[in-house]
């Protein structure tokens, strides 16, 4: 667990590699950026940048190191399977410059749980493999487990043992405040309140103000997101972006529409 309180001026950021060349064909459909995203905001750090890279060992190089050298904290997802093509456990090995070895706690997570599925064969054998100095992510769904070496974090790409290899790292990571957010809606064209979104966010600092819109029953609206570590700062925010929608004669959904 962290020490101390968290500190409320500093900004904590991750970055994320999704790594598989059926991500890019669009065969799959990415789902843990999204949860990612959220479970890092609920730690105090903010999901920073996106690299989506296929199965090719020099572009995930190049993204573990470009992305880990800016960022407090770097996650991958994909790649750490049993197959030829999952290469992340050799190219972050690479990009950090040690070898790749059997780690025996992981050897010995996977062949208790493979005794009454068949034994370790020399597949499965491929998820003990890790970085040298590599820390484990416990894996409780299919039990071969995430790796953690330094600032980077290596998970699956299956989206519910994603899941649960965030919820073996909740609290463990340093983070600052988590990063609140409210929503309202309206029936207004971005157009008309680009001034007053402006000036509502720079009369708050430490604010920021997203639009969304929408065309929906033939007319435009949009949805309007203020985010704060801060709740009164916040709320704020908030009640002047729905005062200035409301001088201009305009009805406002809390929650969005």
């Amino acid at each position: 667990m962290p020490d101390g309180p968290p500190d409320p001026g500093r900004i904590w950021t991750a970055a994320l590699v999704v790594i598989g060349d059926e991500i890019l064909s669009g065969r799959t459909h990415d789902k843990n950026i999204a949860q990612v995203a959220s479970w890092l905001g609920v730690q105090g750090i903010r999901l920073a940048e996106v690299r989506i890279v296929p199965d090719v060992e020099d572009a995930i190089i190049e993204a573990v190191n470009a992305l880990r050298a800016r960022n407090d904290y770097l996650f991958t997802t994909g790649g750490i399977g049993p197959t030829h093509d999952d290469i992340t456990v050799d190219a972050v090995a690479r990009a950090l410059g040690v070898d790749v070895e059997i780690n025996p706690r992981a050897r010995a997570i996977l062949e208790s749980y493979y005794a009454t599925r068949g034994g370790l064969n020399e597949g499965r054998l491929r998820m003990a493999r890790a970085p040298a100095g590599s820390e484990l992510i416990e894996n409780r769904m299919s039990g071969a487990p995430g790796l953690k070496i330094g600032n980077v974090f290596l998970m699956a790409g299956v989206p519910h043992i994603t899941a649960g290899m965030l919820h073996a790292l909740t609290g463990t990571l340093e983070g600052g405040l988590p990063l609140l957010s409210e929503q309202v809606g309206c029936w207004v064209a971005e157009s008309e309140v680009a001034d007053l979104l402006r000036t509502a966010e720079k009369n708050h600092a430490g604010c920021q103000i997203g639009s969304y819109p929408f065309f929906r029953e033939g007319r435009v609206g949009a949805n309007f997101v203020v985010r704060s570590t801060d709740a009164g700062a916040l709320a704020a925010c908030l009640s002047d972006v729905v005062a200035g929608l409301e001088a201009m004669g305009r009805e406002v959904t809390p929650g969005g529409i």
